[in-house]
């Protein structure tokens, strides 16, 4: 972090942020997005952890959005990918973004992930190599999907046995158990690039996810580019949806290093300005005042990327950290007004929407997120959102 002697281009205070937030993720009217890729590209991606959250996130962007928009640009059109990439997450890229993602993040990723799923099968006594056992399960693997099939981890455990075992977590915990090796496998493929998620078995709603060979799936392999490369594009790519922000909220938003922020930046025509104290960083053609904007609300669902999108939360999330985010930092359901959140949401026994607000916004705004909440309970048509990982409100209400 520079020190506070430090020249900045100008101050951008948190309701200029707020209106930035608004226009840039696509939640105020009047900024809407055209469509689902169109939602996913104005945030760099989307979170594709929970399932759901994919299609939640996209139905507060774009207005008149269906269920089968989203599963057509996933599925046929095969415009927006699930790809693990920054900080080890599960997100829906458009094609477009991908090779830097590829060589920025999911690189990286797979390289830790390897390294330590051969040392856990080691030390689990599974394989006295192995990095020899992964080489062959992964041969297994891609073998087994040649051609254009696509098929589910059940399908392929029961395929192949080399994928069969399992190791022990969480020694003395109470969370403690046993967990297969091999979907570890498609986990390490898919972060090389070498696998996509192609389909899902399930509803919008469930997670069920099919495997493809990438080249199959989308027609060719991801165009490689350097590691440097990659992490300029997609601090390029922050900064235009995210900017400003702080050094540390880049570290924390790619799962790297401060150097290789630093780097990124030194390559890029950026400019400094203050954030309450802190420099952050804005590209050279994007340092415009931003005019305040009308009154808008929005519900978003579990890890949405506005939610997510910064380290330093402050400014946004106010004095609610503890009621919205579970102890990993793992954002739950939540309910924003003019760029603050305000409360959470859940579902009722009926599978109504039902808001709760933590701080009083007044009628107005209340009435307001209300619609939101009719909206989106005729938008989910009785389907029932299951929480990866609810938020102490959310557990505590629904």
């Amino acid at each position: 972090m520079h020190n506070e002697s430090v020249t900045h281009f100008r101050s951008v205070d948190a309701g200029e942020r707020r209106s930035r937030l608004a226009r840039r993720h696509r939640l105020a009217p009047g900024s809407r997005a055209r469509d689902v890729v169109d939602a996913a590209d104005s945030l760099v991606a989307l979170h594709a952890t929970d399932q759901a959250t994919i299609h939640l996130s996209a139905w507060a962007r774009v207005d008149g959005l269906t269920v089968a928009d989203v599963d057509h640009a996933l599925h046929e059109e095969r415009s927006l990918v699930k790809h693990l990439a920054m900080r080890r997450t599960l997100f829906v890229f458009p094609r477009h973004r991908l090779a830097h993602a590829q060589a920025g993040a999911s690189d990286r990723v797979a390289a830790a992930e390897r390294r330590r799923l051969a040392r856990e099968v080691e030390d689990a006594g599974l394989h006295p190599d192995g990095e020899r056992w992964i080489r062959d399960a992964e041969a297994a693997v891609l073998d087994a999907l040649r051609g254009d099939r696509s098929a589910s981890w059940t399908e392929l455990r029961d395929e192949l046995p080399i994928l069969t075992g399992s190791i022990e977590y969480g020694e003395g915990k109470a969370w403690a158990g046993r967990a297969a090796i091999g979907p570890r496998i498609l986990t390490v493929l898919s972060a090389q690039g070498r696998l996509v998620r192609a389909g899902n078995g399930g509803g919008w709603n469930v997670s069920r996810n099919r495997w493809a060979v990438t080249e199959s799936w989308l027609g060719a392999p991801i165009v490689g580019c350097t590691a440097e490369d990659g992490t300029r594009e997609l601090v390029r790519s922050w900064l235009r949806s995210f900017g400003p922000g702080t050094e540390a909220d880049l570290k924390w938003w790619l799962g790297s290093t401060l150097t290789a922020v630093r780097r990124a930046l030194a390559e890029l025509d950026v400019v400094e300005v203050e954030l309450d104290g802190h420099t952050g960083y804005l590209l050279a053609d994007d340092v415009e005042p931003e005019p305040e904007i009308e009154p808008w609300g929005a519900l978003l669902p579990t890890l949405d990327p506005t939610t997510m999108g910064w380290q330093e939360r402050e400014w946004y999330l106010g004095p609610h950290r503890e009621q919205l985010f579970d102890s990993v930092g793992n954002a739950g359901p939540t309910a924003w007004w003019e760029g603050r959140i305000v409360g959470g949401w859940w579902q009722d026994p009926d599978g109504a929407v039902v808001v709760h607000l933590l701080e009083d916004v007044g009628a107005d705004a209340r009435a307001v997120l209300d619609r939101e909440a009719e909206r989106l309970t005729e938008w989910i048509d009785g389907a029932r959102v299951t929480l990866r990982y609810p938020s102490p409100l959310a557990k505590r209400f629904a």
